[in-house]
């Protein structure tokens, strides 16, 4: 996580450029929604890595998520189970079901089901909200924050050298 959370550091204040780094975002925030170790998160993650996003922000964006979780579990549970249960869909379900596959995909929890559609429905914003965010925090933001006496005194210890250089080597 720490490395991850410098590279993040490195892409916000490095020349990388914002749409990899919303995009990151945005598929943190669906893989976050989605509960991990099944079979339908590994594909959706290895999913990622055929798309151009900083790698960084989207285990920071999913770590987030995973951080808020508990307090919207009951809403993500909520639309899982009306989906599964839209009387137009069940037919549909059914028969992926039966499909020889896709049983192993838990298609058919709540909570798989609501992350996916919560998680396709806030793609877009995230995505538009991190485009909008990163410029105003590349002008504003981080001049303030580098010059801040924390940041100033922090970066001043031997021991954060040593991390710096272990964190940013690839």
């Amino acid at each position: 996580m720490l490395k991850a959370t410098a590279k993040l550091i490195q892409a916000l204040n490095g020349n990388v450029k914002k749409s990899q780094i919303a995009s990151g975002f945005a598929w943190g925030t669906l893989l976050g929604l989605i509960p991990a170790g099944n079979v339908f998160w590994i594909v959706l993650f290895l999913a990622s890595f055929f798309f151009r996003h900083n790698h960084g922000s989207k285990i920071f964006g999913m770590a987030l998520i995973k951080l808020i979780s508990p307090l919207v579990i009951y809403a993500v549970d909520g639309v899982g189970f009306n989906v599964l249960n839209f009387e137009p869909l069940v037919p549909f379900f059914t028969s992926m079901y039966n499909m020889p596959f896709v049983p192993f995909t838990n298609f058919n929890n709540t909570l798989v089901m609501g992350g996916l559609v919560i998680g396709l429905i806030l793609w877009i914003p995230v995505f538009i909200l991190n485009m909008i965010f990163i410029p105003v925090y590349r002008n504003k933001l981080a001049p303030k924050i580098r010059e801040s006496r924390i940041v100033k005194g922090i970066t001043g210890f031997p021991l954060f050298k040593i991390l710096e250089k272990t964190l940013v080597k690839d």
